[in-house]
């Protein structure tokens, strides 16, 4: 529908609405002043004629008193209602047509004097600030994902091409066979999270939640990366208490588990040290990965659980920005808690914290 088609339907709804209000007012200042005849009438004895007489005099009476009403009620609707609403109806305008999430719209009152069409203006300006924080985030996703599917596409093209030259000693071809093959696994790593992160967003996965054995566990998933850390030659200190049930759900803390271990090993250097701890406490069950890696700073620390959002840039080729985004989307889905205290080139802690239930 057009512009033009809009205004001529809504110019028809205004007329009706005009004529729908003058019958309303006519009828009730009828029946009001109806109603005084009759009780004025039983106290005056009044002739026919004169009665025929001051008939249509009352009538004019009627119908002037209904245009005056009409014209007030018009007034204050126009100052009170139209100009509201039609504040509200362009800037949603511009947002649905346009796409335009800066608009604010103006409230109509103070603080102090305000009505429900300020509290619906002052909500709209809510929604409005969360959507463009909502669509800056989007933006950001789209160009965070085409810049990490790029960087390993290019890597992988640029070895498949070296490949492809002749005279190549089968230690360099393997060297750069090694290459392809170590870039294809990141690109796989990170398609895989950001489908199950876009999973994890849009409620796509539910938890299956069943009773089980959290310290077997923790303890499988910390042996599948032994081979990191005793390449790295790590000191590795444990404190998991033993057979601690909880009742969630196995696979989504999995991955929880995984991303904390393996960030744990990433970031510490080597001959460095890493602690996980397991205890269960009264309402609570507390899993602890501690390492005495790279840390962070406060300012790194607030935003470490935003997706692609590496802290540390010098170490941004070993991960893709996701598994810490990963975490604690989980963490929430699982109405779990997640804190991390750290010193910058001394370590981190990430502390999960999981409730308890009995059943």
């Amino acid at each position: 529908m057009s512009g033009s088609d809009e205004m001529r339907q809504l110019q028809i709804r205004q007329y009706q609405l005009s004529i729908r209000r003058f019958l309303i007012f006519f009828g009730l200042i009828a029946f009001v002043l109806t109603c005084n005849f009759v009780l004025f009438l039983n106290f005056v004895d009044l002739e026919r004629e004169q009665l025929e007489e001051a008939a249509p005099l009352t009538f004019i009476n009627v119908i002037f008193l209904t245009l005056i009403f009409c014209t007030i009620d018009g007034l204050r609707r126009k100052w009170s209602i139209e100009r509201p609403v039609k504040r509200i109806l362009e800037a949603a305008d511009k947002i649905t047509k346009e796409g335009d999430f800066s608009v604010r719209i103006q409230p109509i009152h103070d603080v102090d004097t305000g009505n429900e069409f300020d509290l619906i203006i002052d909500r709209l300006n809510q929604m409005t600030e969360e959507l463009s924080g909502v669509e800056t985030l989007r933006s950001d996703f789209i160009a965070n994902v085409s810049h990490e599917l790029k960087t390993p596409l290019a890597v992988m093209q640029n070895y498949g091409i070296l490949l492809q030259q002749p005279n190549l000693s089968e230690e360099t071809r393997l060297e750069y066979a090694k290459a392809i093959t170590e870039t294809s696994r990141r690109l796989a790593d990170l398609i895989t999270n950001v489908l199950k992160l876009n999973r994890l967003e849009n409620q796509q996965i539910y938890p299956e939640v069943r009773t089980y054995n959290l310290s077997e566990q923790i303890c499988e998933c910390f042996l599948v990366f032994e081979d990191a850390w005793e390449k790295k030659e790590l000191e590795i200190e444990t404190d998991i208490e033993e057979d601690v049930m909880i009742t969630a759900d196995p696979e989504l803390l999995s991955l929880v588990w995984n991303n904390l271990l393996s960030n744990a090993i990433k970031f510490t250097d080597h001959g460095g040290r890493i602690f996980v701890g397991l205890k269960k406490e009264m309402d609570f069950t507390f899993v602890t990965v501690s390492d005495t890696g790279c840390g962070m700073s406060a300012e790194v620390g607030k935003h470490i659980f935003e997706k692609f959002y590496q802290g540390d840039t010098s170490r941004a080729t070993q991960g893709n920005g996701l598994g810490l985004a990963l975490v604690k989307r989980i963490i929430d889905i699982t109405k779990a808690d997640i804190s991390v205290s750290s010193t910058l080139h001394k370590g981190s802690t990430f502390t999960v914290k999981i409730r308890n239930e009995n059943r």
